[in-house]
């Protein structure tokens, strides 16, 4: 597989990540601003996860869990919403 494939399939899963904490973000009744500043940040943070214009590492992906309520159960079915929609 070429880098620029590589490339592309990161950023479609980095998007369908996004799609999925949307979901849990709504799911918790929680606005971007609120996520933003549990997690130390402002809503533009939130806004770019949820739009696959920004990745997050491991560690951050488990604050936004711990922010929404969530586990990583609760996140894998929200991935697979995302991919069937």
């Amino acid at each position: 597989m070429s880098k620029s494939a590589d490339r592309e399939i990161a950023k479609a899963d980095q998007l369908l990540l996004g799609k999925a904490l949307l979901r849990l973000r709504k799911d918790a009744d929680m606005t971007q601003e609120q996520v933003g500043a549990e997690l130390g940040g402002d809503a533009t943070l939130v806004s770019r996860v949820e739009t696959g214009k920004r990745g997050v590492r491991w560690p951050t992906l488990m604050r936004f869990l711990r922010v929404y309520g969530s586990d990583l159960h609760a996140l894998a079915d929200a991935v697979q919403e995302a991919s069937e929609g």
